[in-house]
């Protein structure tokens, strides 16, 4: 954030603001010049996986970087290298049929979140994920974003299919709606749509820190399972066999009943009052 406001404010007077030194800030911006060690180890990868003629796997490349390369690379290391620039080897992968496209590298993130459910401000701490909703007509699936802080609903989008658009335009609906703080922690489960390019690129756009729950593990995402459950007790059960728009309806009613009218127990407020109230 100081680095992208330098020619519009006070590098000093940031630095204070956030309780940075200038001497940490100006080390900072001098290694943005430098090398990444990651970058540099992406090359030898690539050369060994070029010497092998295509043929190794990450194994294979990581014995061969303990014989030629002065730091020892772990083959997990390696693995996530390769993913990184798509080298497969050429004899151990299963045939797809033509025209298909390749597998899109996947994203996977620590558990930062570790079921720390509170915030001290909007918009520090988000979690995700998508819920299927059974309609007249099949399945229809809401994504939803919820801020830890008062439990507002920041963002829903009701779609036919669960995919990785469905996801994004819930994103975008967040970002047009509310200010995406640098840091800002975006916890969601291991779903597809959430390891997917697109999902990475979002949140390195606007300095997002995303957060995976383990596997199989719902508790890790609680608040966001909570008020699922929630939306489908008081809401979505009352109506059997509802239309695709009837459920539409219902949710958006719903969530502005849930976030300007219902009053929760832990804080005697509304999620709007709470959140009018700090800001």
């Amino acid at each position: 954030m100081i680095y992208h406001s330098r020619t519009t404010y006070a590098v000093k007077a940031m630095c204070a603001l956030w309780d940075i030194s200038r001497a940490a800030y100006y080390a900072w911006v001098k290694r943005m010049d430098q090398p990444s060690p990651t970058a540099e180890r992406g090359q030898w990868v690539a050369a060994a996986y070029a010497a092998s003629h295509q043929t190794y796997g990450y194994r294979r490349i990581a014995l061969a970087l303990a014989r030629t390369q002065p730091v020892r690379v772990n083959a997990k290391a390696v693995l996530r290298l390769m993913q990184q620039l798509g080298l497969r080897s050429v004899i151990c992968g299963r045939k797809r049929p033509h025209g298909l496209r390749l597998q899109q590298v996947e994203h996977w993130y620590p558990n930062v979140l570790q079921r720390n459910f509170t915030a001290q401000q909007p918009n520090e701490k988000w979690v995700t994920d998508v819920t299927y909703i059974r309609t007249r007509t099949g399945w229809s699936y809401l994504s939803t974003i919820k801020d830890l802080y008062d439990g507002f609903i920041v963002a829903h989008v009701l779609g036919r299919q669960n995919s990785q658009g469905l996801v994004h335009r819930t994103l975008a609906q967040a970002q047009q709606r509310e200010t995406l703080r640098a840091g800002l922690i975006l916890h969601s489960d291991q779903g597809s749509p959430y390891r997917a390019p697109a999902y990475f690129l979002f949140a390195q756009r606007h300095q997002l820190t995303p957060s995976m729950s383990r596997r199989g593990n719902c508790w890790d995402n609680a608040p966001m399972e909570n008020f699922f459950g929630q939306l489908k007790g008081e809401a979505l059960h009352r109506v059997k066999q509802p239309t695709f728009e009837e459920v539409q309806q219902l949710v958006d009613n719903y969530i502005h009943f849930y976030n300007y009218e219902r009053i929760q127990l832990k804080t005697k407020q509304t999620p709007y009052e709470r959140r009018r109230l700090f800001l």
